[in-house]
């Protein structure tokens, strides 16, 4: 009989473990999903850094663009006027 309740004890005891083990599996499919996104979103932040940085120099040639042409209308605004003036 004492054999009969020590294997009833082992049983349940294996059982307890048994549920233990299984939601920490849970834990760890649900850790290493979190680890996964937090790597995704690294990538992401580091791919949209690079974009920002190739944003930002475009975004200066094109004021350099804009600045030129200011300049060149600039120019041909006062020819116009010299040559509106001399006719």
């Amino acid at each position: 009989m004492q054999v009969f309740k020590q294997h009833c004890q082992i049983a349940e005891e294996y059982n307890e473990v048994k549920k233990e083990i299984a939601l920490l599996e849970e834990r760890k499919k649900e850790l290493i999903a979190k680890l996964d996104q937090a790597e995704k979103e690294k990538v992401d932040a580091a791919q949209l850094a690079r974009e920002f940085e190739v944003l930002m120099e475009e975004n200066r040639t094109l004021k350099l663009a804009q600045s030129q042409c200011v300049e060149q209308l600039e120019k041909l605004r006062i020819q116009y006027q010299k040559r509106q003036g001399s006719s």
